[in-house]
């Protein structure tokens, strides 16, 4: 039961940010024209929502929300006394990530009076929106996980929403920087959107900066992390 609530907490979490970054989408096209005015308010209210939702989740299960997240902690992990998450736990976490992030554009969609489920035709293949997921996905590993080793992780819902929301910027690809996330995004045919075609490619690109970034993280602090017992971010409440 354990388990199954920290699975639940993250297909809520998902499906929450998905909600967040599709929805203030849908507004902004609403309410301007103006792409620059458009992006602002969608990385403004997707880093602001990150932010609360780890606060408010991360006790429960971490507050990944995103398999990258998850395989990392368990890689970075494992051979602690107190890993960050289990085998079984990422076991239950990608799939609930996965269904929550295509419920969360399922649920914006329908908000704003939308078909419920569309299928985006919004094309995000070219090699540099490639390269910017990359980027954007390393630096999201090394924010998050360098905290951890640092002994600083209450920082996370500052750190990873400010990352986020700057990101959003400062990369070609607006960085999604998350699997589940991406595919969700191809259920909307909207501001946030994502062709299936290109969802592969984006997977691929994020999975190699996830790489990347673990890689870079191990060479800057090389010394064991100090984790905080029960989660990525902070400490669960309940014990395994």
């Amino acid at each position: 039961m354990n388990l199954a609530r920290r699975a639940l907490a993250e297909f809520a979490g998902t499906a929450a940010l998905v909600a967040i970054v599709v929805g203030s989408g849908i507004m902004a096209a609403d309410l301007s024209r103006d792409v620059g005015v458009q992006l602002l308010a969608n990385s403004l209210a997707t880093a602001a929502g990150l932010a609360v939702l780890i606060v408010i989740l991360g006790p429960v299960s971490g507050a990944h929300f995103n398999p990258v997240v998850s395989v990392a902690a368990w890689v970075l992990t494992r051979r602690d006394a107190d890993p960050a998450v289990r085998g079984r736990e990422v076991a239950a976490y990608v799939p609930a990530q996965i269904a929550g992030a295509i419920a969360g554009a399922v649920l914006a969609n329908a908000m704003f009076a939308l078909p419920a489920v569309q299928i985006s035709a919004r094309g995000r293949s070219a090699p540099h929106l490639l390269l910017g997921e990359v980027v954007a996905t390393a630096g999201l590993i090394v924010v998050i996980f360098a905290l951890t080793r640092q002994g600083r992780a209450a920082l996370a819902p500052v750190a990873v929403g400010g990352y986020i929301g700057a990101a959003y910027w400062f990369t070609s690809s607006t960085s999604f920087a998350n699997p589940a996330v991406t595919l969700g995004r191809a259920f909307t045919d909207t501001f946030a959107g994502i062709a299936p075609a290109s969802v592969p490619g984006f997977i691929a690109a994020q999975l190699a900066g996830a790489a990347l970034g673990g890689l870079l993280l191990v060479l800057l602090y090389p010394n064991s992390p100090q984790h905080v017992s029960g989660s990525t971010y902070q400490a669960a409440d309940q014990p395994r």
